[in-house]
């Protein structure tokens, strides 16, 4: 994969330290992105889309149910 991208979160004030990801249209890779060389982690893009959307909803998904 050569198309990577840093996450928009990543910046100065952070080391500069973050993921970097890649597509294609069947898979997601991720890195880390201060050391590119090493291992990625590669998904399916279905399932990196559930992960994502999951992550985007965790303030909800953990909130404790309370029993009434």
């Amino acid at each position: 994969m050569d198309n990577w991208r840093k996450s928009s979160y990543s910046g100065p004030d952070d080391g500069n330290e973050c993921v970097e990801i890649a597509t294609t249209p069947t898979h997601v890779a991720v890195r880390d992105s201060k050391t590119p060389t090493r291992a990625m982690l590669t998904f399916p893009t279905p399932t990196f889309t559930l992960f994502m959307e999951a992550l985007a909803h965790e303030n909800t998904l953990a909130q404790p149910r309370i029993a009434m």
